[in-house]
């Protein structure tokens, strides 16, 4: 998560954090998938959101749908925005690579996030999934199309993305007691995302 600068992607988006949210802005291009997401949530259910970011659009989106949503980010710009925009809502200042919250989620969302993890950090995070997810947990994450490195930019600095194959993926969720429920490569109604929807088993 360290590019040839020696900035880190929390360094990034605690550099840029305020241009990153302008640059986001409020539409839902992922409403279609946020539907498919909530559909599987039981109602009034808690969702933890990892790499929350601003909280906008995607945690305010949940909270107006009456979801109890706990947002996680690693960046201490992030989570000051994160207040500002969804004051009283729940919010913690954690790596997700260590992410302990010690209780179980029935909806788990690492979106546009997870994939700024190294390729073996990612590997590690489907047994942090499994210990929040409480049976018939809906998770939902977005990644690259097949294994590997690439860097993109925000404001002039490199920006880490890892992926892993999509076939490692289906193997890390079955080992991690997930279903597959759906999988699309580079979405185009979604500005190009590469999506995982996946539920865990009951017990």
């Amino acid at each position: 998560m360290t590019d040839d600068t020696g900035l880190s992607v929390i360094d990034v988006y605690q550099r840029h954090g305020a241009a990153w949210a302008s640059l986001r802005g409020n539409r839902l291009v992922e409403r279609g998938w946020i539907d498919r997401f909530c559909a599987l949530v039981p109602a009034g259910g808690d969702i933890v959101d990892i790499g929350c970011g601003s909280g906008l659009p995607l945690a305010g989106e949940l909270i107006e749908r009456g979801f109890d949503v706990t947002g996680i980010d690693g960046t201490p710009t992030m989570v000051a925005l994160f207040m500002r925009n969804l004051p009283g809502v729940a919010v913690h200042l954690a790596d997700m690579r260590e992410l302990a919250l010690n209780r179980r989620f029935q909806g788990l969302l690492a979106w546009d996030s997870f994939f700024h993890l190294a390729p073996d950090d990612q590997r590690g995070m489907f047994s942090r999934f499994q210990a929040h997810a409480a049976p018939g947990a809906a998770l939902m994450f977005s990644s690259g199309t097949a294994e590997g490195e690439a860097i993109g930019a925000l404001e002039g600095d490199r920006l880490y993305h890892g992926s892993l194959d999509p076939d490692e993926y289906r193997s890390l969720l079955d080992a991690a007691g997930f279903a597959v429920i759906a999988h699309l490569q580079e979405d185009p109604d979604c500005g190009n995302r590469t999506i995982w929807l996946a539920q865990q088993r009951g017990p």
